[in-house]
């Protein structure tokens, strides 16, 4: 399978060959991949699942109300997660020799600090008047960017 997806990858790497190295490249598709998903589970959580409303829970020391895009936040993060470790441990970052468990709780690590950038950033944006989905497209663009250098030295990272 991994042979197969490098192979559809490698396929459009030619007109990019003179900019990026053929590994950028791949994680740029991966993470691109991995960006995307979360852009359409986002719209589709916020906008067909929770409707554009807040979500009302009553469980006991938890915020009593959380609005759609923070859920929407939520749900997409959890679907993200994992797709974006499988594409990073299995497709890109194969040859890092940390052990798995490790590399997992590196990448939750990185992925927790952009969880909470995200926020914090979408708080940011949306009080300035933007569009939820808008918003989140410019932050994933603008985190894509920190997340390439985290997994590269940090989660996955090759000992020399």
């Amino acid at each position: 399978m991994r042979k197969a997806l490098l192979k559809i990858i490698d396929f459009f790497y030619p007109p990019f060959s003179r900019w990026l190295p053929i590994h950028t490249f791949r994680y740029m598709v991966s993470g691109g991949t991995t960006a995307a998903t979360g852009i359409v589970v986002y719209y589709i959580c916020y906008n067909w699942i929770l409707h554009q409303k807040d979500v009302h829970l009553s469980i006991p020391f938890f915020p009593n109300l959380i609005t759609a895009p923070t859920a929407a936040l939520a749900i997409e993060s959890v679907i993200t997660f994992f797709i974006g470790f499988i594409l990073n441990k299995y497709l890109i970052f194969t040859k890092s020799d940390l052990k798995g468990r490790i590399q997992l709780f590196r990448y939750g690590s990185v992925v927790a600090t952009n969880i909470l950038l995200n926020y914090a950033l979408l708080k940011v944006f949306l009080s300035f008047g933007f569009y939820p989905t808008i918003s989140k497209i410019i932050i994933t663009t603008i985190l894509t960017v920190f997340s390439y250098f985290s997994q590269k030295h940090f989660s996955f990272k090759v000992k020399k």
